[in-house]
């Protein structure tokens, strides 16, 4: 059976492969610094389990202090030629994204077909994990279909992966630890006095009031905590599971699944979700840093009422 292990593999992997080359890049200042941000990342994906309580706060401290204490450097690695990545763009053009489609294609398919097969009797994918384990074979996949069409040299894949990498920075690793100081927070009982701060304002018996609380909870969590995985334990154990499940009945995964794509308007809105909204700006030059929020915040908005709307109307037996 092929667990949600594969996924934490691959990504370890990745992250040594970049360590090791930011390494050896002497064109990136801060080079030594960056090696080994990425090689403690990867150690965490590799060995966390094994690290115990103890050693994975140890390392969490130490990523945090790398980041903090004058940032990571930037390489310049050497892969293919601006010239050459045009002339292949021109000749294959839109073909280009078929690559990418593959990521999407098979976690839907690992979701919907892949997590009901058998083999010799067990699961071929770990069922309460088959989404993200099929995510992590798409892209897997996806880069194998890179290679085998495009041919670029044998490490242009990760030299591309990490200049993206050092491009992000330590952004690329905060929805990680956001999601983590959700779980944090519904551990130290958050969730249970928004809660019974919820159960004060919110009329008794009304399941509108309720659902529009779990959604607009989420989004405003999300705006503050900077991602919806963060938001999503504590809105969840405050509101969707006591109210929208057990006092109304409600699907728990419609409500739940629901309730993440309301947190995920709130992260159209915030400067907190960094890594989607400041450093993009910041890559293309934009101006204005906070101008991709302001044009995101109309069809944020919408969505926060479609997904109010959708959830009242689909969670609840009729």
């Amino acid at each position: 059976m092929i667990t949600l292990d594969f996924g934490y593999a691959a990504g370890g992997l990745f992250f040594a492969a970049s360590a090791l080359l930011s390494a050896a890049d002497r064109e990136n200042e801060k080079r030594w610094k960056s090696a080994l941000f990425w090689g403690l990342l990867a150690t965490s994906f590799l060995f966390g389990p094994r690290l115990g309580d103890l050693g994975n706060g140890v390392l969490v401290i130490a990523l945090v202090l790398l980041a903090g204490v004058g940032g990571l450097g930037q390489g310049r690695p050497a892969t293919t030629t601006r010239e050459e990545r045009l002339a292949s763009a021109e000749r294959r053009g839109d073909r280009l994204f078929v690559p990418a489609l593959i990521v999407p294609a098979t976690a839907l398919l690992g979701t919907l077909v892949l997590r009901r097969i058998e083999v010799l009797g067990a699961p071929l994918l770990d069922p309460g994990q088959a989404t993200l384990i099929s995510l992590a074979l798409g892209v897997v996949l996806a880069l194998a279909a890179s290679v085998a069409w495009l041919r670029p040299p044998l490490l242009a894949p990760l030299q591309e992966g990490r200049r993206l990498l050092d491009t992000v920075g330590w952004a690329a690793i905060l929805p990680q630890t956001l999601a983590a100081l959700g779980v944090v927070f519904s551990a130290a009982g958050v969730g249970d006095v928004v809660g019974q701060l919820a159960g004060g304002v919110i009329p008794l018996g009304s399941r509108s009031a309720a659902v529009a609380a779990y959604t607009v909870g989420m989004a405003v969590f999300t705006v503050i905590m900077g991602n919806a995985f963060a938001a999503f334990p504590v809105m969840t154990a405050a509101v969707g599971l006591p109210l929208l499940v057990r006092r109304f009945g409600g699907d728990p995964a419609i409500v739940c699944a629901i309730g993440m794509l309301s947190g995920f308007c709130g992260t159209l809105m915030t400067p907190m979700a960094a890594n989607f909204n400041v450093v993009p700006a910041a890559l293309l030059g934009l101006p204005d840093r906070d101008g991709v929020i302001r044009v995101q915040l109309p069809t944020a908005l919408l969505l926060l009422v479609g997904n109010t709307l959708l959830l009242y109307l689909l969670a609840f037996p009729r």
